[in-house]
């Protein structure tokens, strides 16, 4: 019996029969999963794509997310057409006001993939003049229990020359599908910070549609630093002329990413100097991820150094949204960011004074898939509060919340 049971498992047809079995089984598995990529079934990459990727170590996930990117094996979502969620700001048409934070494509090789996921703007970077490796590794952890990420990636990048090589393949400002902003960085090892961002300016200004001086990220040695009056006041006023003297009509909005850990009197100083004339920044970025920890974090990676973000930064920077609101007094675009995972956040970030809304973190624990949903939930919320605006004026309703 042994004998005749060995046959079998050793014979062509049971292996035949088997290659049979795993390849209908394979071709299943991938036939739904393109089915379910096709329809934008959410549920399948919560319960089965997503899971697979926390499987990775989080800085290897993140690679395999690009490169999913880079070569279209994304959801296509095409950009909503809604006068509720169209609009114009820094001179910029955006179809929505959902885009990517800077952090997840560093070196622009997967912008034409964001932008088939439904963004309608992505910014790539931070980009530095001379490649560098950033942070010895391990330096990105999650934070499961919190939602949350820590990195200290230390502006890891492929260098001004090489991404510049790949964004200028791309179709040039004004003629692609959505918006692209490139945010600066400076190298590690720098001895002249602001040279190195106006060597960004320069390099970059002919093919982003916006600009963003990174002074914020807390894995750079000094670089908050620049955030403080009389160090911030020589670095706008040198951007600032260096973009003006760029060739040709094509001179991109220069916008100053800020983190949510300044004091009162520093957020004061910052207002003051971006709000002169001579000094005239088009726009703020709040805000990069934060060193503070919340007592309630749950995660055990929790005291890892680095920036945290995701859903314990959510208020830490809408809070920080509304105070430059107030401080420069509306004069100034804010894009919010920080903790955004749902059409709600982003509706908070925009009632506290953000014309435009970033995503990342969200990306990590709900997929590609996330930024559609935000999307609809939002046109939902602004409709409601336009329907609002609309009673109280026509005198059913006496008070409302609601911006709009």
């Amino acid at each position: 019996m042994v004998v005749g049971v060995s046959r079998l498992f050793t014979s062509k047809v049971f292996r035949k029969k088997i290659h049979d079995i795993l390849k209908v089984g394979i071709g299943g598995t991938l036939a739904f999963g393109g089915i379910s990529i096709y329809f934008k079934n959410e549920k399948f990459y919560d319960s089965l794509v997503m899971p697979m990727l926390h499987k990775l170590e989080p800085e290897t996930a993140h690679n395999v997310a690009v490169m999913a990117a880079k070569y279209n094996l994304v959801p296509e979502v095409n950009l909503k057409e809604s006068e509720l969620l169209e609009s114009r700001v820094l001179n910029l048409l955006f179809k929505t006001p959902i885009g990517l934070a800077a952090g997840f494509d560093k070196n622009g090789e997967a912008v034409e993939g964001l932008f088939k996921m439904g963004f309608s703007f992505v910014e790539v970077g931070s980009v530095t003049p001379l490649p560098q490796p950033g942070n010895p590794k391990p330096r990105v952890f999650r934070l499961k229990e919190d939602l949350a990420i820590i990195n200290r990636y230390g502006f890891n990048s492929d260098g001004h020359e090489a991404v510049y090589e790949r964004l200028s393949q791309l179709p040039p400002p004004g003629h692609r599908k959505a918006v692209l902003g490139v945010n600066l960085g400076k190298n590690k090892n720098s001895v002249d910070h602001v040279q190195d961002f106006i060597l960004g300016v320069k390099k970059f200004g002919p093919v982003a549609d916006y600009l963003v001086i990174n002074i914020s990220s807390p894995n750079t040695p000094g670089l908050r630093n620049l955030q403080h009056r009389e160090e911030l006041g020589k670095l706008v006023s040198a951007v600032v002329t260096a973009r003006d003297s760029l060739s040709g009509t094509h001179k991109p909005p220069l916008l100053l990413k800020i983190a949510p850990d300044l004091s009162d009197d520093d957020k004061k100083d910052i207002a003051s100097v971006i709000l002169k004339n001579e000094n005239r920044i088009d726009g703020l970025i709040v805000s990069n991820t934060t060193v503070t920890r919340p007592l309630w974090l749950e995660s055990a990676e929790r005291q890892e150094v680095g920036g945290l973000s995701g859903q314990p930064l959510k208020s830490l920077a809408t809070h920080t949204v509304t105070d430059m609101y107030r401080l420069t007094r509306g004069l100034i675009p804010i894009i919010g960011v920080g903790g955004v995972a749902s059409g709600q956040d982003a509706y908070e970030k925009i009632c506290a004074g953000a014309s435009l809304v970033q995503v990342y973190t969200g990306l990590v624990y709900h997929g590609p898939l996330l930024v559609h949903r935000i999307t609809n939930e939002l046109e939902d919320l602004l409709r409601v509060g336009a329907v609002l605006v609309r009673l109280m004026h026509q005198g059913w309703c006496h008070t409302s919340t609601h911006k709009f």
